[in-house]
């Protein structure tokens, strides 16, 4: 069965910047699109990121608008957040997502569009 492997979660202060990763565990897809979401304690899980399967169309939340980047390495069959100027409020367990065979040409934001979800990676930022 496959998986999504998640990387690159941790502790950084406010300010600081992290990368987090996403990978199949196996090229079960010939295409996809990702996404990234997150779940703040006491709160429902949220979108983040979304990219299309080219990489050719990203989206974001407001909350991470211009801090946040999701990209996406075809080659290497691996999805990153990369995320800059870290708040406090950013912290959360962060859900790498991803809908397999799709060529769609828009990010879906939807939760249930992906069908394939990755076990969560913490991130804390500490004030």
């Amino acid at each position: 069965q496959v998986q999504l492997v998640e990387s690159g979660g941790g502790l950084v202060q406010a300010g600081g910047s992290l990368r987090i990763s996403c990978a199949p565990s196996a090229r079960t897809f010939n295409s996809y699109a990702a996404g990234w979401f997150r779940r703040t304690t006491g709160k429902e899980r949220e979108f983040v990121a979304g990219i299309t399967w080219s990489g050719s169309n990203t989206f974001y939340a407001d909350s991470v608008k211009g801090r946040f980047t999701i990209s996406r390495d075809n080659a290497k069959n691996t999805v990153y957040l990369q995320m800059n100027s870290l708040k406090p409020e950013d912290t959360a367990v962060y859900y790498c997502a991803v809908r397999g065979d799709y060529r769609g040409i828009y990010v879906d934001t939807r939760q249930t569009a992906y069908q394939l979800w990755g076990q969560g990676t913490q991130v804390t930022v500490s004030s």
